[in-house]
Order: C-alpha cells, then structure tokens, then sequence
C-alpha cells in the first residue's frame, strides 16, 4: 500500500514518441494502417503507465478511436501520452496523436485515444498505484474527465 500514498506529478509520466510511416506501414492507397497507429498509441500508454507505476502494467481497454486524417507513407508520427488518472490499481492515459508531413512541417491531428492500463505485481496481480499530485488547472480537469469516462465505462459492464 506504500505506493498508493505517494504521488506523482502527470508530466513525469510524460512520453513523446516519433516514428516515420515506412512503405511495410503502410497500405495500397499509401496511408498507415490503423492497426500500426494503434499498436504505437498502446506502446506510448505502456511507457507513461510504466514512468508512473514503476512496474508491469498490461492493457485493459481502449475507448473508442476514431481516425480524423490520414497518415501517409514517409510522413511522421508525433505520439504524446500521459496518466491523466490513477485509480487503485488502474490508470487512464491520454494519448494524441499527430501526422506531420515531413517535406512542408504542417501538422494534422490524426486521432486520441484513452487508454486503461492495470499495474502487476511480480506475481502478475493487479497492485495498487501510485496517486496523482495535480497541480495545474487542466490536469485537474483532465482527471475529473477521467473519472467520468470510467464511471461510464464501469457502468457499460
């Protein structure tokens, strides 16, 4: 239960990544497979859940994910994830989502996903958390947001 106590600031679960659509990315119409962006939007939410808990984590759900703008082949993938809550044992990370055509700089929001990772033990049973220690305005309403997607999310069972 000592890690529940404590509490960590959400910018220190912080991840960017960065990748390039390659041609095996990619499908005949030359825009990145979704399964490939949602396989990096789950890897993003591992590393933030990870940074946070400091242990195993594994993926429980991800709310819905709607595409807004193609990614093409030999354009960059911008990812930023962070916890924006953490329960007992589970945690929402936020997860955004960004193309960037290499050539002109110009960026389009390809899609958001909320991601719902559990921490383990090293039996691999679910453990409790550390808190979050919200200090800005947004964080606190990105929590309460949170809250509310997993309250609809439990109520969905």
């Amino acid at each position: 239960m000592q890690a529940r106590r404590s509490r960590k600031p959400p910018d220190h679960s912080r991840v960017e990544m960065t990748e390039i659509v390659l041609p095996e990315d990619t499908n005949q119409y030359g825009h990145a497979w979704g399964g490939h962006v949602m396989t990096l939007i789950d890897k993003a939410a591992a590393i933030a859940s990870t940074r946070h808990c400091r242990t195993n984590v594994v993926t429980a759900s991800v709310d819905s994910l709607t595409f807004r703008a193609p990614v093409k082949l030999g354009h960059i993938l911008k990812l930023y994830a962070s916890v924006n809550a953490a329960f007992h044992t589970s945690m929402e990370v936020g997860v955004k989502v960004l193309s960037e055509d290499p050539l002109s700089g110009l960026q389009a929001h390809c899609c958001s996903a909320f991601v719902t990772m559990v921490a383990l033990d090293a039996t691999g049973r679910p453990t409790p958390v550390p808190g979050l220690a919200l200090r800005t305005p947004e964080e606190r309403r990105r929590q309460r947001a949170a809250a509310q997607r997993r309250r609809s999310r439990l109520a969905g069972r």
